[in-house]
């Protein structure tokens, strides 16, 4: 699934090709593309016509566009969701589920999704923030994100590190990937407890997440296949990048220790079994 570097790529992307538009016409070829809308594709598609993009904006992993009437277009990619610029004589995608023209003639805006997990809907009056997504915590790129605030919630948490880190109502935008990368920079096990968590060391975790996070932006985010790319249909290669993720059994960079992975929340989690020692009583095999 998409983390915050993916759509924070996307975001940026469509900042430059749909501010200031005006949406002319909706195609909703999929409803289950805006099932989280309740009143359906056809009233999706009809408060949308006439209505003109105001910015693009971020929170954790969904995207929102803000429009002048107020309201606004939330957006998840969910597993291979992707919001493409296509001209408007570009064949359809195989998977295209929603798209939107514009009065410009300009670029048709595209929302295309193999598995449909992801999916779009409106936001009455959530131009500012969207009452859907406001539980959401901010992000650690975010300018008003707390450091001590996160700091001490964390520390308060009874549970282990990993887990807090993808929890979004404490910090959002970090997935599976860019949680490994992070505790591998910080040489901290995924299942350290979080109330043995030092303030300093929680400060250093954060500072690692920060890090990872803006230099997987940087990068255009991770692609490990073809279903994550960005508005242009163009990969990301942070992969190339990575530490600990997906490298069971290569040496580590640091250590030269065989990547370790292991079973978590039906996922997996890779760390050095050298430099990210298990800590004391955890069960994992």
């Amino acid at each position: 699934m998409p983390e915050l570097p993916e759509v924070e790529t996307v975001r940026q992307g469509l900042a430059q090709w749909v501010v200031g538009r005006r949406i002319t016409t909706v195609e909703v070829r999929h409803p289950r593309a805006v099932r989280r809308h309740a009143p359906g594709g056809a009233h999706f598609a009809d408060v949308l016509a006439g209505r003109t993009v105001t910015g693009v904006r971020r929170r954790g992993k969904y995207l929102w566009l803000p429009l002048d009437s107020g309201d606004a277009v939330i957006g998840h990619l969910g597993m291979s969701g992707q919001l493409l610029l296509q001209p408007a004589d570009a064949a359809d995608e195989l998977h295209l589920r929603v798209r939107f023209r514009f009065a410009d003639d300009g670029p048709e805006l595209r929302f295309v999704d193999q598995r449909t997990f992801g999916g779009l809907s409106v936001s009455a009056g959530g131009a500012e923030l969207p009452a859907e997504i406001a539980h959401i915590a901010r992000d650690p790129m975010d300018p008003e994100f707390s450091d001590d605030g996160f700091v001490a919630a964390l520390r308060r948490r009874r549970t282990e590190i990993k887990r807090a880190l993808l929890d979004q109502t404490l910090i959002s935008g970090v997935g599976n990937i860019y949680a490994d990368e992070a505790l591998w920079r910080a040489r901290l096990h995924g299942a350290r407890p979080t109330d043995a968590l030092t303030g300093p060391a929680a400060l250093r975790l954060l500072g690692h997440v920060r890090d990872v996070l803006g230099e997987a932006i940087k990068q255009g985010g991770t692609s490990f296949d073809e279903l994550y790319v960005n508005v242009n249909g163009e990969s990301g290669y942070f992969d190339r990048s990575l530490n600990a993720y997906g490298r069971e059994g290569e040496p580590c960079p640091r250590c030269g220790a065989p990547i370790r992975r292991e079973a978590f929340m039906n996922r997996s989690s890779y760390s050095c079994p050298r430099c990210q020692p298990r800590p004391r009583g955890s069960l994992r095999g």
